[in-house]
């Protein structure tokens, strides 16, 4: 069972999360932030990830801590579940479109935090969530996951589709890279022996 349960309580966010990496897409999303529910909803359908999360969060002030902890929480869920990594594929990319939006993503499970990431967004907010913190969910996500990530707009105008490219094209991208290869009978995909 490739799962893992996350427990994060600070002065500013109260997280518990829940991920199986071999799930059926199923979610229980609740942050507070209604477009990052609906980002993770999506994330998780896209992924074929069981996820379950519940968050309160400093939203008096803003939604950037609860954005910020979530990404961390997610990704240290993706390292535990993971485990020591044998047999996974590694690595994963997806050019997804989104309407006018075009998306490229990239992802090593390497063991290694790195991202990359562009994108061009005209609106400042989308319903009640600040754009800029997209980049850093991903930011926050990639470092607690230790994973090289990343993440281009190769076309689009919509924030709303940009983003929303954005989590389903990582979703894919991630659901290869945890895939297991049938091929590797078990091994860790690396010359080091470990990632």
């Amino acid at each position: 069972m490739r799962t893992a349960q996350i427990d994060r309580k600070t002065k500013e966010t109260d997280i518990s999360l829940f991920l199986d990496l071999d799930g059926k897409g199923k979610s229980e999303i609740s942050s507070g932030v209604g477009f990052l529910d609906h980002m993770l909803e999506l994330f998780a359908k896209h992924g074929r990830f069981d996820l379950k999360l519940s968050c309160k969060g400093d939203l008096n002030v803003d939604g950037h801590h609860t954005v910020e902890d979530t990404g961390i929480c997610l990704g240290e869920a993706f390292v535990k579940a993971l485990g020591g990594k044998e047999g996974i594929r590694r690595y994963g990319d997806c050019i997804l479109p989104m309407d006018e939006a075009l998306i490229l993503s990239a992802v090593d499970l390497s063991g290694r935090a790195f991202l990359s990431y562009e994108a061009k967004m005209r609106a400042r907010k989308v319903g009640d969530f600040d754009t800029e913190l997209a980049e850093e969910f991903w930011a926050a996500f990639a470092r607690a996951a230790r994973i090289t990530l990343h993440i281009k707009q190769l076309d689009g105008r919509n924030s709303h589709h940009i983003i929303e490219g954005q989590f389903k094209s990582v979703a894919r991208s991630l659901k290869t890279a945890v895939s297991i290869d049938p091929e590797l009978a078990g091994e860790v995909p690396s010359t080091k022996g470990m990632l």
